[in-house]
């Protein structure tokens, strides 16, 4: 994976304080996940575990605390739990499970927040790393996905964002596959804490990197690591 960096010499405008008291490249992370009824219990309670890991993980790393953006998308039905905001001011949201499964949507959802937010950036003069975008589900789609499959392809193939697919057990892994362009991953158990801790360790090395060079990544799917193939 490459992250390039967009890059403005506009001036910040009025009303871009958080820009200009926050002047550092962003890494922005759009965590796209699943609150359906078939995720009450043990699902959802280790998903929110999960999502406290992250922020005590990434906001402990003093330079990722200013260089991270989250925003959450939850879908069952689509809602945004989490406008991107930098980790430092991040306060995971207490998720509930019901409703069905509208991927598609959420997926669209989040291609829209994720273009306004690198219009913010381009006008206030703001540097920015290559996005991840990261679906967690355990079903199908309960809507039209193929328009946010061409979508994704269509980003990915620019390098506009990265994306990346885990199923939970449960999910449809032959849909994943068709909308993701990257092999979807299969999540051990309800190993939630132990992705959480992979994705903030690889937002803290994209932050720590120098921009347009590779960004090694960790294999999660080790014998010992948290997902299969």
């Amino acid at each position: 994976m490459y992250d390039t960096p967009f890059n403005s010499s506009e001036q910040v405008p009025f009303g871009g304080a958080e820009f200009a008291e926050n002047p550092e490249p962003r890494c922005p992370c759009i965590l796209l996940l699943d609150t359906s009824g078939s995720m009450q219990g043990k699902p959802i309670q280790e998903l929110n575990n999960g999502l406290v890991t992250f922020k005590d993980e990434v906001v402990a790393d003093p330079l990722a605390a200013k260089r991270v953006e989250v925003c959450i998308i939850t879908f069952g039905p689509v809602q945004v739990a989490t406008e991107f905001q930098s980790i430092e001011h991040f306060y995971p949201p207490i998720l509930e499970a019901n409703g069905d499964t509208p991927i598609g949507s959420a997926i669209e959802t989040a291609l829209r927040l994720l273009k306004q937010r690198k219009e913010d950036y381009q006008s206030n003069g703001i540097s920015m790393f290559r996005p991840w975008v990261f679906l967690i589900t355990d079903g199908g789609p309960t809507d039209q996905w193929q328009n946010s499959a061409r979508l994704i392809a269509e980003g990915q193939a620019k390098k506009s964002f990265a994306f990346f697919a885990v199923g939970v057990e449960g999910a449809r892994m032959d849909i994943l596959e068709q909308i993701s362009p990257g092999k979807p991953l299969m999540l051990k158990e309800l190993r939630f804490r132990d992705l959480f801790i992979w994705i903030s360790r690889s937002m803290k090395s994209v932050s720590r990197s120098v921009p347009g060079t590779e960004v090694p990544l960790e294999n999660p799917a080790t014998p010992d690591g948290w997902a299969s193939v």
